[in-house]
């Protein structure tokens, strides 16, 4: 009983596992065939993707490939149209060429017959010329023939005759041509000169230092003022009297003010009393110690700025005095213009005009920076400085020529060599050129029209000019209403006129000029 029971298990089991395995046998079965079926789809889409996928392709080339040849189609029917353009450009030029041959060819031929019809007249004027040279030559001796006979003259005689207007003419035509030439050669000078000084100008280029009658000394406070006093003021007499010079203090903070016509005395009294102040000692006795003691350190400044001055210039064999002297310009001045800074500049200027000129550099420069040497002592001697500084490098051995350049650089005497007449205008350059001088355009403008208004105001005068920086005034007459005698009366009446309405430094040069003029025209 068991043991049926046992193989009904056994038989229940196998059929259990056999169905169990058909089963699974069948879901198998499904499942591969659901993914065999799914595959195929999926190959099936892949397809027609690709398909499609292949088609946009290929309608992307045709695309492309059409616009490609649309692109070249205009590009190949632009350049044939630029190549059409040109070529009937070409054609047309060489049917206008073709034209032109064809039209010169023309004219050629019509040139070669005229030429030909020519050459025949020729030959016979030629012929003709000839028969009437003949005739003509036998008339002119009928012509000589009666003349001889008319006049009573020899064939020479008239030919002597005729010689002399010859000459004439020619000494006529000659003196025309040498007043051209002359006319010519002034216009050239003119414009020669012009170049030479604009040259000159353009080349320099010198500062100036610019001083007053004037000097101030600061103070460190205004206690010193009292102390510069001194008791019952003996310090400041001491100081006035050692010096030359005036000495002011007034309600100015903190500054003394020194004033003098001479600047070396007044330069002295400035180091003094800046030496002075730094050492603290203020009494008479060290006044006039200190001062000394400048004085001499002075001497050996104004000499080394006159060695400097000659070294500057390139000169040498000078005088030791006039060397001095040429230290001393370095502290004096001219409407505001360092004297020894215009005389080296006119040094510059004449050397650079002489340089053009083919004059003596050397001699030219050593004229320039001696010109104002009467200006160093002018207010202790009496003249003009141009006179006072001839006769002392006279004293000194300079050469007549420097001297007689020095001379009439204002026009003092008549100028005789050409140095002198550039001594002038080197000194006119400097002096009047913008910048050189101290004096404001509004002030230099009143001075100069103040000038001529003064010549102006008298009888007979046509019109008046200012010129070389108002330092000399050129005044031209009616010569109907002044006479020559009346002329330098009016210089005169003019030169008081101005010594008394006028306040200028140094001289004033008045030119009166009676011009009578005769003109007539040939018609």
């Amino acid at each position: 009983m068991h043991q049926d029971t046992l193989l009904i298990t056994i038989g229940f089991a196998g059929i259990g596992a056999f169905l169990f395995f058909m089963l699974g046998y069948f879901i198998r079965k499904r499942f591969a065939t659901k993914k065999l079926k799914n595959a195929e789809e999926r190959a099936k889409k892949t397809l027609e993707n690709a398909v499609i996928e292949a088609d946009k392709i290929r309608r992307s080339a045709e695309l492309e490939a059409k616009d490609l040849l649309l692109k070249m189609r205009t590009e190949f029917e632009q350049e044939s149209k630029v190549r059409r353009q040109e070529l009937n450009v070409l054609e047309k030029r060489l049917m206008q060429k073709e034209e032109n041959l064809d039209r010169k060819v023309d004219i050629i031929d019509r040139k070669e017959k005229d030429f030909e019809r020519r050459d025949l007249s020729l030959i016979e004027k030629e012929k003709q010329m000839h028969s009437k040279e003949k005739s003509l030559d036998m008339m002119a001796q009928e012509e000589k023939d009666k003349l001889q006979r008319v006049s009573g003259m020899t064939k020479e005689e008239a030919r002597q005759v005729l010689l002399k207007r010859l000459e004439d003419e020619v000494k006529h035509e000659a003196a025309v041509m040498i007043k051209r030439v002359e006319e010519e050669a002034k216009e050239k000078a003119d414009k020669e000169a012009r170049k030479i000084i604009g040259l000159a100008i353009q080349k320099c280029a010198v500062e100036h230092t610019i001083e007053t009658t004037v000097s101030v000394v600061n103070l460190p406070n205004d206690e010193m003022k009292g102390r510069i006093i001194g008791r019952e003021g003996r310090n400041i007499r001491a100081l006035e009297i050692a010096t030359g010079v005036d000495v002011i203090i007034d309600d100015t903070p903190e500054a003394v003010i020194l004033s003098g016509f001479d600047p070396v005395k007044r330069a002295i009294a400035k180091i003094s009393l800046e030496k002075l102040l730094e050492d603290g000692r203020i009494h008479p006795g060290r006044i006039e110690e200190v001062v000394e003691k400048v004085k001499k350190e002075m001497d050996k400044s104004i000499s080394e700025e006159g060695e400097k001055a000659l070294f500057d210039a390139g000169l040498h064999g000078i005088h030791p005095e006039i060397i001095k002297l040429l230290g001393r310009l370095k502290y004096r001045t001219s409407y505001g213009q360092n004297v020894l800074q215009h005389s080296k500049e006119v040094a510059y200027l004449m050397g650079v005009m002489a340089n053009e000129l083919k004059l003596d550099f050397t001699l030219a420069k050593r004229i320039g920076l001696l010109h104002d040497l009467g200006k160093a002592v002018s207010h202790e001697v009496e003249g003009t400085h141009a006179k006072i500084g001839a006769d002392l490098a006279r004293k000194y051995g300079e050469p007549e020529n420097i001297c007689h350049a020095m001379e009439a650089h204002h026009q003092d005497i008549e100028p005789k060599t050409l140095l002198a007449v550039l001594a002038q205008a080197a000194d006119a350059i400097s002096a009047a050129r913008p910048g050189a001088r101290r004096e404001t355009l509004e002030t230099y403008v009143k001075r100069l029209e103040k000038l001529e208004s003064i010549a102006d105001s008298f009888k007979g005068v046509e019109k008046a000019y200012a010129i070389q920086a108002g330092r000399e005034i050129r005044v031209i007459v009616q010569p109907e209403n002044i006479s020559d005698a009346q002329a330098a009366v009016l210089a005169r009446d003019i030169t008081k006129k101005i010594e008394e309405g006028l306040e200028y430094p140094g001289q004033i040069k008045v030119t009166v000029i009676r011009e009578t003029r005769a003109i007539e025209y040939a018609k």
